[in-house]
């Protein structure tokens, strides 16, 4: 059975709306019936993608996104994001920007970022005078910067996939992210100056002061989950467990915001948050090793040198292919499925896998804000109590800055290795 031909089955199931995991899974299954590789072999292939330890993270940086997003976190941060930049033209959009920078360092998800944050940031905006489709477009963009600043659930998934160090992968995505926070920024700005949104008087430093105390042990999080990192105490995966005993400690010692229906609903969302990562997971790396397989890489490779053989296109072209896939499939699938295709490429074109990683990931993340995926867009649209259409719309200006920042990091590499470099030597 061809690998042309399986690719089509694939959009065929894609296109008649079969989810996604079950698309790859009904297609590696027609592939196993037309071959000699016997079904035993499924489970096996299935199962040897969690024999990297690293997959342990995922699960408790997940956790630790969601006891500070119920443990009275968020809200410190988003109220000391204010008072920080709450002067500013567009004074609540810029918090909202920063808010989403700091809790990036502690969950490692935009999805997290939008639920956590989401619910406060768009309430505040719109009771401020904010236009609610610029409040959920604002919302949705700064999410997008929660996977590159570590911790990172995408950059664990693709440590995994690639052989790349998740510590250097992290530490090369603070530069990456701080870019793209400044560059939303910059849109919040010019938008706010253009609408002539509400402006807040500039804090004193006794404001600030006080903030900033109410929200320290909170900010120290993502100090030391990295410091832990950088320092060589704790691999990423026990920096997340970390993050969970800490997270623990501020909800039910310092913020008193512990219950035990608080404590189980969080397991739930995370219960079924790594079940759909892990089913996705699965399926999305049998069916990479089906491709791998049927020489998809190989025959991807020739394609690429048949039409240049310019490092500078061939990042062009691959950065492309990735925003369109990024319009139709998941991040976790998108990871596990192109990794194993585009590695041959840029192992040939001599490109960083550590710089590549970041390079996807921020691809990946501009898809969760465009048609017809765009999980983040979905989600504070449901939020805010406006259509998806209008927040796509809204987004826009936003997706042209990440694309913008995305060119940065493309062609310059040292923007994400600089910081590897230099504390990982």
């Amino acid at each position: 059975m061809s690998g042309t031909v399986l690719i089509i089955c694939f959009l065929l199931l894609m296109l008649v709306g079969v989810p996604i995991g079950f698309s790859m899974g009904a297609t590696c299954l027609l592939f196993f019936a037309f071959s000699d590789i016997p079904f035993t072999a499924i489970p096996q292939i299935m199962v040897s993608l969690f024999e990297n330890f690293p997959f342990l993270a995922i699960p408790f940086f997940a956790l630790a996104g969601q006891l500070m997003n119920t443990g009275g976190v968020t809200d410190r941060i988003f109220g000391f994001a204010k008072t920080l930049v709450g002067h500013i033209p567009g004074g609540l959009g810029h918090a909202n920007v920063v808010a989403s920078m700091i809790f990036a360092g502690m969950s490692g998800s935009a999805v997290a970022d939008s639920a956590g944050l989401g619910v406060i940031e768009i309430k505040a905006m719109v009771e401020d005078g904010y236009d609610r489709d610029f409040s959920a477009a604002v919302t949705a963009s700064s999410s997008t910067i929660g996977p590159i600043i570590p911790p990172s659930i995408p950059f664990i998934l693709y440590g995994a996939m690639a052989n790349v160090s998740v510590g250097a992968l992290f530490i090369a995505g603070a530069i990456p992210g701080i870019l793209m926070g400044l560059g939303l920024m910059v849109g919040v700005y010019l938008i706010a100056i253009k609408k002539n949104y509400k402006v807040y008087k500039k804090a004193t430093l006794k404001e600030l002061w006080n903030d900033f105390k109410d929200a320290f042990l909170s900010l120290l999080t993502p100090v030391i989950i990295m410091g832990g990192i950088i320092l060589g105490i704790a691999t990423p995966t026990e920096a997340a467990v970390i993050a969970v005993v800490y997270a623990f400690i501020l909800q039910t010692f310092i913020y008193n915001q512990f219950t035990f229906k608080g404590l189980l609903e969080s397991l739930e969302n995370v219960a079924k948050s790594i079940g759909m990562i892990a089913f996705l997971s699965c399926t999305a790396y049998l069916f990479g090793w089906v491709l791998s397989y049927e020489m998809i890489p190989q025959q991807f490779t020739n394609l690429i040198l048949s039409v240049t053989s310019n490092k500078y296109i061939v990042l062009l072209i691959i950065n492309l292919l990735l925003l369109l896939v990024g319009c139709f499939m998941d991040t976790t699938a998108a990871i596990v499925v192109l990794v194993p295709v585009l590695l041959p490429v840029i192992d040939l074109f001599g490109i960083n896998r550590v710089h590549f990683g970041v390079l996807l990931t921020i691809n990946l993340m501009i898809g969760l804000l465009t048609p017809p995926v765009g999980m983040c867009a979905y989600l504070v649209a449901d939020i805010a109590k406006v259509s998806f259409e209008q927040v796509v719309k809204a987004c826009v200006p936003f997706i042209i800055i990440l694309i913008v920042v995305l060119m940065l990091v493309t062609y310059f590499p040292q923007i994400t290795l600089f910081l590897p470099n230099l504390l990982l030597k």
